[in-house]
């Protein structure tokens, strides 16, 4: 058993205007993100499973071409190998959970 808190982990820039911090698990990775306002995240794909969820802010989220606006609260299920890109509309915080875990997060 082994007991995190997001506020204690370094984040890392992954991209201008996107800070991340990740948690690993054996089988799940859980990634929080930091959106500063009017940030893209480029369309992309991977072989994971994907719960988005918006803790703050507002963000759009386009899966296989269609957009989705979230606001804090809303979560969004992203299939295995779908296309999806992102924009946040705001200053936007963003908890990713990713089944199996995302070995390129580490």
């Amino acid at each position: 058993m082994q007991q995190y808190n997001f506020d204690m982990i370094e984040g890392v820039e992954k991209a201008p205007g996107v800070l991340a911090k990740t948690i690993h698990s054996e089988r799940m990775t859980v990634a929080q993100y930091e959106f500063a306002p009017d940030t893209q995240l480029p369309e992309h794909s991977h072989p994971h499973e994907q719960i988005a969820m918006v803790k703050e802010g507002e963000f759009e989220l386009t899966v296989a071409g269609t957009v989705y606006r979230l606001s804090a609260g809303d979560m969004l299920v992203v299939p295995p190998d779908v296309p999806h890109s992102g924009h946040s509309v705001t200053a936007a915080r963003v908890m990713d959970v990713f089944s199996p875990v995302r070995e390129d997060l580490k």
